[in-house]
């Protein structure tokens, strides 16, 4: 997430960044590199928040950087705050480059590997797992091997996990990335790990290649996030690794859940899901009419390289679709809703899913809609309130503050209420005068806060007129949950995302009182 969180464009919240944590804990990643702790107090606060997750199989790890020059490690201060996070793995960066060490931190070459070697030691003994991140080790080694291979016998000496090959810049090759991962394999007698930015496009390929050569680590970010060109895309290189070179990893056995971690965690971010993208892309198994799709119809393996559901992915045909309600049948499934054998349900909730997402919806991120729509298809949702109208007057005032008033009439059980309330904005003013006219029936409705809201700007050349999506986030206590709406009007698009998320609440809570 610290590197994914330097993409142009991307800035996550405490609750995005929590989400995401439990996305990357769904695919079964084995470390989760949750930022900086003293660098911001964003970072400080996840690592005090992501203790309480339930995170079933990752780990969290810290990133730091060695303690500064001439300075003691225990009078170090971001160094003891990396230390007393709370995450048992820190990652820690030291310049391997011999450039680097004597251009951007203007010291000794020596100081250097004392930095290396005392910082690595100190959290050492503090009883954390460290890992040793070389920065642009793979520069530095073609222009001054024995140096860069210095630092790395400092970090190995004082009882580093793990060393981890940098690519900083980018610039690497994979030819030169299998050579000079290889000799490193063979020179270290701990674990080699690799890291990789795509400003030469090969991200993926140099990993491929350093875990061909030895490495048994690869940092990178989902979709491919990071600045500059991003990182390596851990979306890309997982089926790689598991699919086309038969390695083990832990994802493996999550496999099926990477189309949806990967266009979750773009919800999240607020960026369009690349629709081109290997594997979890929309048009990834996407075919056209003539020869492919009569192709298709006799065996699948005459334009498809795997199958799509092995990735969670499915095949588009664009004449006539082929498959796709066994994924409904499959989240009906792990949602506890038991579809009809005959599949003829199925079939209808696929049909209105494709119709939606025509318009604009997307249900990654939007779980809380997308059980209301498969609800609602099976007769279980009855709605808990009906609206009469209402009304919502943004003015200025006389101090030229902009101010936000919503009305609304609501009926319930045949009682009509009407309420009135403020707002920050026209959506604040609307939710919190819905909650004050719902409360009084549902007492539970003042335990939801809602925790983020984003919009989406879905066809921009139509200027004031677009198409907007709107992803809404509610939670009451840990539990989580996102609804959407769609509309040219972004009152609307809310008012659909508010009402999905009330209404889903009061269905759980009124689905976990009857069991």
């Amino acid at each position: 997430m610290r590197d994914g969180a330097q993409t142009v464009g991307i800035s996550f919240s405490l609750q995005d960044k929590l989400r995401i944590a439990m996305e990357l804990d769904r695919l079964r990643m084995d470390y989760i590199e949750g930022g900086w702790p003293g660098s911001n107090p964003k970072d400080d606060l996840f690592f005090k928040e992501v203790q309480h997750l339930d995170l079933l199989h990752s780990r969290v790890a810290a990133f730091g950087s060695t303690k500064r020059p001439n300075v003691a490690c225990k009078d170090d201060a971001l160094l003891n705050i990396l230390a007393e996070c709370g995450a048992r793995t820190v990652t820690v960066v030291a310049k391997t480059w011999d450039f680097h060490v004597m251009k951007a931190l203007n010291i000794d070459l020596k100081e250097n590997l004392t930095m290396i070697y005392e910082t690595v030691s100190y959290l050492k003994d503090r009883g954390l797992e460290v890992f040793l991140d070389g920065e642009h080790f793979f520069d530095g080694f073609k222009v001054n091997p024995g140096y860069s291979l210095e630092t790395m016998y400092a970090a190995q000496k004082a009882g580093a996990d793990m060393f981890v090959l940098c690519d900083t810049n980018g610039g690497t090759l994979p030819s030169e990335c299998e050579e000079i991962t290889e000799k490193i394999v063979r020179e270290i007698s701990i674990p080699v790990g690799v890291h990789f930015h795509n400003d030469a496009g090969v991200a993926v390929a140099n990993s491929l290649m350093a875990v061909k050569a030895g490495a048994v680590s690869v940092q990178g970010t989902i979709n491919g996030y990071g600045e500059r060109c991003g990182n390596c895309d851990l979306v890309t290189l997982i089926p790689g690794l598991v699919l086309k070179l038969k390695h083990t990893c832990e994802c493996v056995d999550a496999l099926e859940h990477l189309t949806e971690v990967s266009r979750t965690i773009s919800e999240i971010a607020n960026l369009a899901h690349n629709d081109r993208a290997p594997y979890v892309g929309l048009n990834a198994f996407a075919h056209k009419g003539g020869i492919h799709v009569s192709a298709l119809s006799k065996d699948t393996r005459t334009y498809e390289h795997i199958d799509p559901e092995i990735v969670g992915n499915r095949r588009k045909v664009l004449i006539s679709e082929l498959s796709g309600k066994s994924n409904i049948e499959f989240k009906a499934k792990e949602m506890g809703i038991e579809l009809p054998k005959d599949a003829k349900l199925s079939r209808e909730i696929l049909d209105k899913i494709k119709c939606l997402e025509d318009k604009g919806y997307q249900f990654e991120a939007a779980e809380g809609s997308f059980e209301l729509l498969i609800r609602k298809s099976t007769g279980e949702f009855v709605p808990f309130f009906i609206l009469h109208g209402f009304r919502v007057i943004t003015e200025i005032n006389d101090k030229r503050e902009f101010v936000c008033e919503a009305t609304i009439k609501v009926e319930v059980g045949g009682v009509v209420e009407h309420a009135a309330s403020n707002g920050n904005g026209p959506v604040e003013a609307l939710d919190n005068a819905l909650r004050k006219a719902l409360v009084k029936f549902y007492p539970e409705i003042s335990d939801i806060a809602l925790t983020d809201y984003k919009v989406r700007v879905l066809n921009e050349k139509e200027g004031t007129g677009s198409i907007v999506r709107v992803l809404i986030d509610q939670k009451t206590g840990p539990v989580h949950w996102g609804t959407v709406g769609v509309s040219e009007n972004i009152i609307e698009a809310s008012w659909q995302a508010l009402v999905d998320g009330i209404e889903y609440m009061l269905f759980k809570k009124k689905l976990h009182h009857e069991e």
